[in-house]
């Protein structure tokens, strides 16, 4: 049974390498949908072609983050690679199996062997707790060791699948992979999210570097503060507030359902 990593990235070179190289140390596979990377990050990737790595794409950067027809190619590529899992993967991701010493694509397998078809996954979000933490060029898994169990909505990340036919992404901008009689694990998995390594790499990522379509902010609802980040009303939660997942276990007693370095709060 193959399971295939949907990444889809622009200037991702702060995190490329770790997440391919977690993805196949896990037993999965990956495939690259490149959006025009001005960085290293095209270097990087090919260097993990034939290693995990089946293929390299490009999408033109339309002056935007696309990130509708971004969805809507992982979709294809769902059905075009074949009946296989594939889980919709961005590269500030690590995805785990909660249970020590099993591999994602252990997980994944037994979820399949049970006869089930999709999994949540639970988010939870790993950040820098002082304006002069750095964890850029680093082992961020490492360096940020503080996270909250974010969680707005039940099923927040239904992101693994395995479906012979057409899946819908778009529903929910990414968040849910949708298709008819669809069996989802009462196992969910874990979700290891990184948004930003820095304060700096923060107000860069959102304020400078990243343009959001119109139509999928004004129309469709998406991408929330995002969209309109000011660095004035964010804030870094301290490490009081927070979590240390690797000591205290994937604790969810007590979810965020918004992130205070978009909203304050």
């Amino acid at each position: 049974m193959r399971i295939i990593a949907l990444l889809a990235i622009r200037n991702e070179a702060l995190y490329l390498e770790r997440c391919l190289r977690h993805l196949t140390e896990q037993g999965l596979e990956s495939y690259l949908i490149d959006n025009d990377s001005t960085d290293d990050s095209l270097e990087i990737a090919r260097a993990w072609l034939g290693r995990g790595l089946l293929g390299i794409e490009s999408r033109p950067y339309p002056g935007f983050y696309d990130w509708r027809g971004i969805l809507e190619r992982k979709a294809e590529l769902a059905v075009e690679l074949g009946d296989h899992w594939y889980i919709h993967h961005d590269a500030d991701e690590i995805r785990q199996s909660p249970v020590p010493g099993q591999s994602l694509a252990e997980a994944i397998t037994a979820a399949d062997a049970a006869g089930y078809d999709a999994i949540d996954f639970l988010e939870f979000v790993f950040v820098p707790t002082a304006h002069t933490q750095d964890a850029c060029g680093a082992d961020y898994v490492t360096a940020l060791p503080h996270a909250y169990y974010f969680q707005p909505n039940p099923l927040h990340r239904v992101n693994a699948w395995r479906h012979a036919g057409s899946v819908d992404l778009l529903s929910f901008g990414g968040h849910r992979a949708e298709f008819p009689g669809q069996r989802l694990s009462p196992e969910p998995l874990i979700l290891r999210h990184y948004p930003f390594l820095s304060w700096t790499h923060l107000v860069d990522k959102y304020q400078r570097e990243r343009q959001y379509s119109a139509y999928e902010v004004e129309q469709l609802g998406w991408h929330g503060k995002r969209a309109s980040f000011d660095a004035r009303e964010a804030r870094l939660p301290t490490s009081e507030e927070l979590i240390r997942p690797d000591v205290e276990g994937w604790r969810t007693d007590q979810p965020w359902a918004t992130h205070p370095f978009l909203e304050g709060g």
